[in-house]
């Protein structure tokens, strides 16, 4: 018993990193999360980012240590393929909800359409859908939606880095967006569904990427359920070092690690000079030794004094000594 108990340990450490799912569609991100449990044989599963049932696309997976490192993985941009369909409104703004009202489509001029788009960019305030996980009352909105009961959102700031049309088919659109966490597709649809006059609905929906990662590099999540299962998610989990590409590292040695994985607070000083290598600015940092990611940490610098202070975010268990 004990040894199987180590067995199922290290196994958990082995997959300790984060997984790129292609969600199909009509599953849930908790459907996926828990294929990827049952798959790995990890306990500790999460996820960076809702999709909603009807869509697709990539689905950032977090398992085991990979947890510890959500708030960094969940900040980066995302960018998305939509159809949106005009003339049709629904009360969830997508094809699963109850359609309350119906309006004709006009002969929209390719130009009209692009001009009433580009209303949509940079810093814009948005609601909601009603039909959505946030809290509202202490409860979840859609929970109350769904009973009929009003729910009224408060709104809130989003920034949509490119809204292009990719192509127009009426009553169809497709549109191709990168935007910030947070965004909801579904309200921006509905949005440009109400400027172009016949009201709208999210049709279709993909996420094609998410930070660093794109859906190509996905694992299809029926693979989830294939013969191998295990072997399969092995093979595709990115390993915590590589989690955050775009963050930049720096080599500790032994005694630092182990030092800070047991509640030490490193100073400049013990870096070696390395962050002089580094831009003078607020950001993040990967303690790392050789490929063992051991800590993420903000640097908070002094322009007085050209010093910068330590805060370190996460600690990484050794997964080398299990």
């Amino acid at each position: 018993m004990i040894h199987l108990i180590q067995v199922n340990k290290r196994m958990e450490d082995i997959c300790s990193g984060i997984l790129l799912v292609d969600k199909q569609e009509g599953e849930t991100s908790f459907d996926v999360v828990k294929k990827v449990r049952k798959a790995s044989g990890v306990r500790k599963v999460g996820h960076t980012g809702t999709l909603d049932p009807f869509a697709t696309g990539l689905l950032v997976v977090l398992l085991g240590e990979g947890t510890k490192l959500s708030p960094f993985l969940m900040a980066g941009e995302k960018h998305y393929r939509g159809t949106i369909r005009l003339g049709i409104e629904t009360d969830t703004l997508d094809p699963t909800g109850r359609v309350v009202k119906t309006s004709p489509v006009p002969p929209l001029k390719h130009g009209f359409i692009k001009a009433c788009a580009l209303h949509f960019t940079g810093e814009i305030e948005q609601t909601p859908p009603s039909f959505s996980a946030l809290k509202y009352q202490g409860k979840r909105a859609y929970a109350l939606a769904r009973k009929g009961i009003p729910v009224i959102l408060e709104k809130r700031k989003v920034q949509i880095d490119r809204l292009e049309i990719e192509s127009i088919d009426l009553p169809e659109v497709t549109i191709v967006v990168t935007c910030s966490g947070g965004t909801y597709l579904r309200s921006l649809a509905a949005d440009l569904g109400e400027r172009l006059g016949p009201g709208a609905h999210l049709k279709s929906l993909r996420r094609l990427s998410s930070g660093s990662f794109t859906v190509d590099h996905a694992v299809s999540s029926r693979d989830l359920e294939s013969e191998r299962p295990r072997e399969r998610v092995q093979e595709a989990v990115i390993p915590l070092r590589e989690a955050l590409p775009q963050m930049e590292e720096i080599q500790i040695d032994a005694s630092l690690a182990s030092r800070i994985r047991a509640g030490h607070q490193p100073k400049e000083e013990e870096l070696a000079g390395a962050l002089s290598r580094l831009p003078l600015n607020e950001t993040f940092l990967k303690l790392v030794h050789g490929n063992d990611l051991v800590a993420i940490t903000r640097i908070s610098p002094d322009l007085k004094t050209g010093k910068c202070q330590l805060g370190i975010q996460r600690v990484l268990r050794d997964l080398t000594l299990d």
